[in-house]
């Protein structure tokens, strides 16, 4: 027996609304359960055209019809697309698992793959909603226009009400509108753009604050675009600006290191060119970038260490050294090189005549890998994987700092700044150029001269380590001037 409110004629099911999950499903199950072919079956929504799916769908009917959790979630997204087959598509892959209960997990398969391209759609379409929805108030109620491209509406609105509780809002769209009181969310009809209200008081303020924080060194207008179309613009304050910005966006970088050329020379204009990023607040960017680092979870390493250990240093160091990860001493401390090879580090800073104190020490991967043998944590390298989704936090500390000479200490530091695997004895000693026009140099790790298997070849280490550094100073030196 079908659920109530649908209608079913010779395998005709009209829905009551375009995203209607619950209508679909109940017809499906009963179409499923009778073995009726996916052709044999005409959907449509109610006050819509309706959907003929062609004969190639056709399937075996078999018995046992458990249905996979995976195959559910994927439905209730792509139900939401514009597609006018959608529901057919459904029904089609419903009959495979009906007969293969694991139809849904073959990614090469051209049905699955397409309906995963709906859901995505899907997905984006509703972050695009949660993104670019502008409330304006209008009598003590806040009311946003937005033009979705696909039936996501009932599907956003979740967000809306735990971000938006306390307030009193609509967001009209064209096919339907979502009203929060403040205790019941209720729907109503569709509505146009000349349905919202126009300007408000505050959007000159926000207008005003959005100038002010325009960092015209940071443009990229391609990803900008990407992130934000055009078509989202009209209903957006802050769009009005955006073209004006672009416009002279070079123009004002240029002046502002001019403008210190002209008072400072060419040192204290390279430095006003590092302060264009992040508003003129380096500062309050790393320490946002920290924050952001101690609660990664890019990669599984975080569920056995202590902690992460992010990079310390001014934010102004001519050099930035690059280590593999934390050991044991690092992982407990939450701080970089402070362990037996940090000492090391230390005394060979100190004979390079470095003060470690103005130079930037970090790591390719945070978290500390080990192997627990008895109660002891033993150094385990970290694969390629980690090193890849660490790196994301590597990139944005060398973006902030910017540092002339990059120092990879050990073969997987280098990897993840050169982004191939090198052999250290055939690259160190000379400058290797990376993508942002810096150089990096590669030299040994201290853990490495720490494990020579004799003290020959340890004292043999430590001497070309701190030939190294002293080459790397005088560079930096070279190259700040």
């Amino acid at each position: 027996m079908l659920r109530e409110g649908l209608m079913v004629d010779a395998h005709r099911v009209t829905l009551s609304a375009p995203d209607d999950f619950d209508g679909w499903r109940d017809a499906a199950r009963d179409l499923a359960e009778a073995g009726v072919p996916a052709e044999a079956v005409v959907w449509r929504v109610e006050g819509e055209p309706a959907d003929l799916f062609g004969s190639d769908a056709h399937q075996p009917a078999a018995p046992s019809f458990p249905v996979p959790r995976a195959f559910v979630d994927l439905a209730k997204a792509a139900i939401c697309h514009s597609d006018p087959e959608r529901f057919a598509l459904l029904y089609a892959i419903l009959l495979r698992i009906k007969s293969h209960r694991h139809a849904i997990d073959d990614a090469a398969d051209p049905l699955v793959r397409r309906l995963h391209e709906l859901a995505k759609a899907v997905r984006r379409d509703v972050h695009k909603m949660h993104a670019f929805v502008r409330f304006r108030e209008i009598d003590g109620r806040f009311v946003a226009f937005f033009e979705p491209e696909h039936h996501i509406v009932r599907r956003a609105a979740s967000f809306f009400v735990n971000r938006f509780t306390n307030m009193r809002w609509s967001i009209l769209t064209l096919e339907l509108s979502i009203h929060w009181d403040g205790e019941r969310l209720e729907e109503g009809p569709g509505a146009t753009r000349a349905d919202a209200p126009a300007d408000d008081p505050l959007e000159e303020i926000w207008r005003t604050y959005y100038a002010n924080i325009f960092n015209p060194a940071r443009l990229k207008v391609g990803a900008m675009l990407k992130e934000m179309p055009k078509k989202y613009w009209r209903n957006m304050p802050e769009t009005s600006l955006v073209q004006p910005l672009i416009a002279t966006a070079r123009n004002r970088e240029l002046e502002m290191i001019d403008r210190s050329v002209a008072r400072e020379g060419l040192k204290h204009a390279l430095e006003a060119e590092r302060e264009i990023f992040p508003g003129s607040n380096l500062r309050a960017a790393w320490e946002a970038l920290f924050k952001d680092a101690r609660k990664c979870t890019r990669c599984d390493l975080y569920k056995c260490a202590t902690q992460t250990v992010f990079g310390e240093g001014p934010l102004d160091a001519a050099i930035m050294f690059v280590g593999e990860q934390p050991g044991d001493q690092e992982d407990i401390a939450g701080r970089p090189f402070v362990g037996p090879a940090g000492a090391l580090f230390d005394a060979a800073l100190e004979k390079a005549g470095i003060d470690r104190s103005g130079v930037y020490v970090t790591n390719a991967v945070k978290h500390f890998k080990f192997v627990q043998r008895g109660k002891r944590r033993i150094h385990n390298k970290p694969d390629a994987g980690e090193i890849s989704a660490c790196k994301w936090w590597l990139e944005h500390e060398r973006e902030l700092i910017r540092p002339p000479v990059t120092v990879a200490l050990g073969a997987t530091a280098a990897r993840s700044l050169i982004g191939k695997v090198v052999t250290i004895s055939k690259v160190r000693g000379e400058p290797l150029a990376l993508g942002d026009g810096s150089e990096c140099w590669v030299t040994a790790h201290p853990s490495s001269i720490l494990r020579a298997p004799d003290e020959d070849a340890r004292e043999e280490g430590k001497r070309l380590f701190l030939r190294d550094l002293k080459r790397i100073k005088a560079r930096a030196e070279e190259l700040v001037r």
